[in-house]
């Protein structure tokens, strides 16, 4: 029972019900056998496949070796067999997994404690959310970082779907479907009923460029839990990390689990934290994937402070062509926090002018901002909306 209460603040849907049969179906199997236990217990806790890896990690942490726990500890008679590459101990957890191992109390403090703070927990919690929506994401401590992670969670972006070039079947379209008159025809018996069709709509592709070097370092932080968010929410999301090199990671943030995928995407990024070199990560991102991901009128989100180590060199025919192969191109930069900003560094200068949006990214209401720009229809055309003083940028 204490090991599916783990499960469960970690994030796993672990009901009474699942505990139940869990304990009848112990009863089936050799509680002296390491193997038996652990595949038992998977058979009826985890659902999914996503769920596999955090189950194998807090079967491993919660029941370790004998030679690992006190002798008088009643679950040291499991037996110490192979781990069948499990995982070793010494490897560090997902930040979830290791608060879902804090004390333990029981079930009856727990309650009551959750009863007894309940309605001051409903207040204090709004005016956190509230604080935390206008506050710096540079100034936030771990733990509020934390629970601005998940309010960011909660985000999405409801991109307005676009005509593509195929049609689909519409009373009201404007155009004749011919091959659907003719079989109408044959069914019929030569009666004429005219079909229509009109143009099929869908979301357009959502391609991400997110700058990870030293100076970003905070906010690159979170925006990968945004993206997390929006690459498991929607279909054709795309995002490419960069510093001074560039790296997609969109199938490493595929995974369900947050705190899984970031660590996947730290393994495959070799620059964090280190320079940066925008018109060099650009061009490779147009010799390589813009014919890819670029398709079908995408709309391109580009995070960074526009800090270049090159000085701007070979940036401003990089960032035209970008803004040429895509339907909208929009500049989220943290230093717009500032109001007196001005574009002073020769990157910035060089990129503004191939921008259609430049908008701040610094906390959670600029976030909530993008996400309504981002619900304008985009058929209609697009103008450059800039959030700073025309003078600024002259």
């Amino acid at each position: 029972m204490h090991f599916a209460r783990v499960l469960r603040r970690a994030g796993l849907p672990i009901g009474p019900g699942k505990v139940i049969v869990a304990l009848e179906a112990l009863k089936l199997v050799s509680i002296a056998r390491r193997d038996d236990v652990y595949w038992t217990l998977h058979s009826v806790l985890v659902d999914r496949h996503s769920q596999s890896d955090m189950f194998r990690l807090a079967f491993d942490r919660f029941w370790q070796r004998q030679q690992d726990r006190p002798d008088d500890n009643p679950l040291s008679i499991l037996d110490q067999g192979p781990d069948h590459g499990r995982g070793d101990q010494s490897k560090p957890i997902p930040r979830r997994l290791a608060d879902a191992f804090s004390p333990l109390a029981s079930p009856e403090v727990g309650e009551q404690k959750e009863e007894s703070a309940a309605p001051s927990d409903a207040v204090a919690s709004w005016s956190a959310d509230e604080r935390l929506r206008h506050q710096d994401f540079e100034t936030m401590s771990s733990d509020e970082q934390a629970e601005a992670a998940k309010l960011m969670a909660r985000l999405r972006l409801p991109i307005p779907d676009v005509a593509t070039r195929r049609h689909r079947v519409s009373r009201s379209g404007r155009r004749i479907d011919m091959r659907a008159t003719l079989r109408a025809m044959v069914r019929s018996g030569g009666a004429v009923t005219l079909a229509r069709k009109a143009p099929r709509r869908r979301h357009p592709p959502l391609v991400v460029l997110c700058d990870i070097s030293g100076s970003m370092a905070t906010y690159s932080r979170m925006f990968l839990r945004f993206l997390h968010a929006l690459t498991n929410d929607r279909d054709r999301v795309h995002v490419f990390l960069f510093g001074t090199r560039l790296s997609n990671v969109t199938r490493e943030l595929a995974h369900r689990d947050p705190d899984l995928a970031l660590a996947r995407v730290g393994r495959a990024v070799e620059d964090w934290g280190g320079g940066t070199r925008i018109g060099h990560t650009i061009e490779a991102f147009n010799r390589r994937w813009s014919r890819r991901v670029l398709g079908q009128g995408a709309v391109v989100v580009l995070i960074t402070d526009g800090l270049d180590r090159d000085g701007g060199e070979g940036l401003a025919a990089e960032m035209e062509r970008l803004h040429k192969s895509c339907r909208r191109l929009i500049w989220l930069n943290p230093l717009l926090r500032y109001a007196a900003f001005e574009p002073k560094s020769a990157g910035v200068r060089v990129m503004l002018p191939h921008v259609d949006e430049f908008r701040p990214a610094h906390n959670l209401d600029s976030l909530t901002a993008l996400v309504v720009a981002l619900s304008n229809r985009l058929d209609a055309g697009t103008t450059r909306q800039f959030t700073i003083a025309n003078a600024k940028l002259s």
